[in-house]
């Protein structure tokens, strides 16, 4: 069987991990920088993000605040090349001068080359946008 791949994307942040976290589990500020969503950082919680093209339908697996949050991105789809069934885990370490924020996104299959390289583009879009997000708020 083939090992499910993940696609990483990390960013130094000059911003303490509180305030990128607010960013990560406030709804109204995720909305911001990702989808519009239901969420509430609880874990078991259903939530959906909600873009233009669709959405995804998420449930929060794991919180330690300021340091971790993880959840499901499901995307169902009719045509199973086109289904995905992935996990999101966000990881805040603090360094000099601020935060070192990975995000990682396991679950792709081999033969989902566009999905792989969607994720790609589109967390490093998300993280440019939170990241002048957390720049504006207090």
């Amino acid at each position: 069987m083939n090992q499910p791949i993940t696609v990483t994307v990390e960013r130094e942040m000059p911003h303490p991990p509180a305030k990128i976290w607010r960013a990560l589990t406030q709804p109204h500020l995720m909305e911001e920088w990702l989808m519009k969503t239901d969420f509430k950082p609880e874990v078991g919680h259903d939530f959906t993000l909600r873009g233009d093209w669709g959405g995804v339908q998420c449930q929060v697996l794991a919180i330690e605040p300021e340091k971790t949050l993880s959840y499901t991105w499901n995307h169902p789809h009719d045509d199973p090349a086109y289904s995905l069934e992935s996990v999101i885990v966000f990881t805040l370490t603090p360094v000099d001068g601020g935060t070192h924020l990975r995000m990682e996104q396991t679950g792709f299959r081999p033969e989902q080359k566009q999905a792989i390289g969607g994720a790609k583009w589109g967390w490093q879009e998300y993280l440019a946008n939170l990241e002048k997000l957390v720049a504006g708020i207090d």
